[in-house]
């Protein structure tokens, strides 16, 4: 049995089956992509996952992709720590939880991460060169992302609206910690590691959300997650992603 995971930092994204393999203690072979570096738009990666986006993982041969899918794959095939409820109203609770972070909280963080982040990177590629790297992206949604952030970014009315859904996701979020002890229910699971890749950054960037008087629940949830032997082990990596917008800094 042979799992592989292709991935970029143990953030977001990249952080769910991280964490989801170490919680069920799996071996596996990690390969870094380097994003800021459009790895991910290499032919060679491209021919694992044509999207030309992490993560990915390989489980002999078979190529899984997109972050939640992969998670529920893993429970799937090695069910002997199970990180999904028991319980089908807890289950149906979960998953409902997993898909509006990930259809309604992610994009909204994104869009702040593309705005702050990766537009230093845009800018800092020599046009010729960035009209290059734009036609090797296979899909038009990122390319335009790309584009976007080269020239003059989001406009605010689009960061306003998606600091707006940050604010839902983090009322979300607290509601579901004062109703359950987890986000689904009784036990911890796929949704929490899901909620978690969102929510420090909530903490940190959006403290009119998440702080410790408005969403107290929300902040002893962190700290729990946070306290878990997976997730530090899986946050302990190095922060390639910071030694590349310092080398961006100097130039």
């Amino acid at each position: 049995m042979t799992l592989e995971l292709y991935h970029a930092e143990p953030r977001a994204n990249s952080l769910k089956p991280v964490a989801a393999l170490l919680e069920k203690g799996l071996t596996y072979t990690s390969h870094y992509v380097d994003l800021l570096n459009f790895e991910q738009h290499e032919p060679w990666f491209v021919k694992i996952n044509p999207n030309g986006q992490v993560p990915v993982l390989v489980h002999d041969g078979a190529v899984i992709t997109e972050s939640s899918v992969i998670n529920e794959y893993l429970d799937d095939v090695f069910p002997e720590k199970p990180l999904r409820p028991a319980d089908p109203a807890e289950r149906a609770r979960m998953r409902v939880f997993v898909k509006f972070t990930d259809e309604y909280a992610f994009p909204a963080f994104s869009i702040h991460g593309w705005h702050r982040m990766v537009r230093r990177v845009a800018k800092a590629v020599p046009p010729d060169r960035f009209e290059k790297l734009l036609e090797r992206i296979p899909l038009k949604e990122q390319r335009d992302k790309w584009a976007t952030v080269a020239g003059d970014s989001f406009s605010q009315d689009q960061l306003d609206e998606a600091t707006r859904k940050i604010g839902v996701f983090c009322e979300r979020l607290e509601t579901a910690l004062t109703e359950h002890e987890w986000t689904a229910g009784s036990t911890y699971s796929l949704s929490d590691i899901c909620a978690f890749c969102l929510a420090p950054s909530a903490k940190m960037f959006w403290p009119q959300f998440c702080n410790p008087e408005k969403t107290p629940r929300t902040i002893a949830w962190i700290e729990r997650i946070e306290a878990r032997p997976a997730i530090k082990a899986a946050m302990s990596g190095p922060d390639r992603t910071a030694a590349t917008l310092a080398k961006l800094a100097e130039a």
